[in-house]
């Protein structure tokens, strides 16, 4: 990856197209949004990819995080808390929260902060 300074952040090119980065949101994306938006969308793949072998039916996982930064300097992420909701019919609670222990074992980007940011999950099932 390469990231070439503009005049009010970054810029890198992928195959998707240009990503934008700054510490001002009015340029870019802020690096910690790209960090919580990493971690959710692993963790909720990576959830996708559980119940299908578990062959749980759903039809939809959404995915909200709530951060925690540090107040004093240099206003470091401490904490995620992601809660999934998971739609569909017929859900087994206990499954559900079987996925989610393997979720966090399996999601590269949960693993690569584990021990310098405190994550945790909660969910709810929405039945139809």
């Amino acid at each position: 990856m390469e990231f070439i300074m503009k005049e009010n952040g970054f810029k890198a090119e992928f195959e998707y197209g240009t990503l934008d980065i700054s510490g001002n949101e009015e340029f870019g994306f802020r690096p910690y949004q790209l960090l919580v938006s990493s971690i959710a969308v692993c963790s909720g793949g990576v959830l996708r990819k559980v119940l299908e072998k578990k062959r749980v039916q759903y039809k939809d996982v959404k995915v909200s995080a709530d951060v925690t930064r540090n107040p004093e300097g240099a206003q470091e992420i401490q904490k995620i808390h992601m809660h999934f909701v998971i739609t569909g019919s017929n859900l087994n609670e206990e499954k559900i929260e079987k996925s989610l222990v393997v979720t966090r074992k399996n999601c590269s980007m949960v693993q690569s902060v584990k021990d310098s940011i405190e994550i945790t999950e909660t969910f709810e099932i929405i039945e139809e």
